[in-house]
């Protein structure tokens, strides 16, 4: 396989255009492999996380689905103890959750992300995840 400097030999996807700095902290890359349309009310990136980056609290006014598909990364809703994914876990998220995921500070992290029923709505972006609230895994 022929790899470029934008994607690794291990990866489906190329790692895409950079995420919106706005919305992330550290260096995260997005493919979209589905825009949205009004036939399926479905958008579908591929993301890319360094080790440490993570995307903001945010919530999806139709739901979520994650797909863990290569590293270590993280997974938290408000209220809610942080999760470890790895590759194959597969994470459901009901509308309206206030949640944030990314990579472990060791690892890179790649999903896919599967923003349901967007006729809703796609993303509502909140506050930065802090690094207190980031490394709170490693408290526990």
């Amino acid at each position: 396989m022929n790899t470029t400097e934008n994607q690794s030999t291990d990866t489906i996807f190329p790692k895409g255009d950079p995420a919106p700095a706005d919305y992330f902290t550290g260096t995260v890359w997005v493919k979209p492999l589905v825009p949205n349309s009004d036939t399926f009310n479905t958008v579908i990136g591929n993301v890319v996380f360094e080790p440490g980056a993570r995307n903001n609290w945010h919530t999806h006014p139709g739901g979520q689905i994650l797909i863990a598909t290569h590293g270590i990364g993280y997974y938290q809703e408000k209220g809610k103890a942080i999760q470890v994914l790895r590759k194959g876990d597969v994470v459901t998220i009901a509308p309206e959750v206030k949640h944030w995921h990314g990579a472990s500070p060791d690892s890179e992290f790649t999903h896919i992300a599967i923003s349901t029923n967007t006729q809703k709505g796609i993303v509502d972006w909140l506050e930065r995840v802090t690094d207190e609230e980031y490394n709170a895994l490693a408290e526990i």
